[in-house]
């Protein structure tokens, strides 16, 4: 049976992604800090702040077929005010983090010249976004992305991106309104609150699900 890791699997776009791939037949490693009701197969409880723990993590749940690298954390901080420690986690959860497990994730893979790895962006890599560093790490996931694509390639393994926009997600609501509007303004300008979209719906998703057919991510 195939082995999945997803990140952030504890709510919103990882838990719909991890449902998903339950669906078609594979071995679902949800991690997350803390997690709901709704968790869906094995629970692997982590703060992905301690990157230097991650090597140690991925020996221990063992080779996984594909990687999704989807937690991410912004705070609603002045864009010139922002606190050392506010800064420090969002580098380490949406940047440092998934370089460290795709690093640790990578050997088994190029050397069974297979595998699948996705980083979840967003919309705010290509824009400026209201949340400074969150829009930073998130333009650089993208580069992390084109960087192991070309390093894995040639190994068989593929390894890409996607970037949903504003997603209805505990994220996203516990913004206030008026950040909200400046998220929505930043990504679409004549944008309602009916442009979002639910994270079964998510763009990205198309994406991330296996094929059940195939067992390979669709595209």
């Amino acid at each position: 049976m195939k082995q999945v890791l997803i990140t952030g699997a504890g709510r919103g776009i990882g838990l719909a992604t991890a449902r998903h791939f339950a669906a078609a037949g594979w071995r679902v490693l949800s991690l997350d800090k803390e997690f709901g009701a709704g968790v869906v197969g094995e629970r692997v409880a982590f703060d992905l702040t301690y990157t230097s723990e991650i090597p140690a993590l991925m020996a221990s749940v063992g080779d996984v077929d594909t990687l999704v690298n989807n937690a991410g954390v912004l705070h609603c901080d002045p864009i010139d005010a922002i606190p050392d420690a506010h800064r420090s986690e969002i580098l380490a959860v949406n940047l440092e983090a998934p370089a460290a497990l795709i690093a640790a994730a990578a050997p088994a893979m190029k050397a069974r010249r297979s595998g699948r790895i996705v980083n979840v962006s967003s919309v705010s890599a290509f824009t400026g976004h209201p949340d400074l560093w969150y829009g930073i790490t998130k333009a650089g996931l993208l580069n992390l992305t084109k960087s192991w694509a070309r390093a894995l390639g040639p190994h068989g393994v593929l390894v890409n991106a996607v970037a949903p926009g504003p997603t209805e997600t505990r994220m996203y609501d516990q913004l206030p309104a008026s950040r909200r509007d400046d998220v929505m303004r930043a990504f679409t300008p004549a944008a309602s609150a009916n442009r979002r979209k639910s994270p079964r719906r998510s763009s990205g998703l198309a994406a991330i699900v296996p094929s059940t057919s195939t067992g390979r991510l669709s595209t």
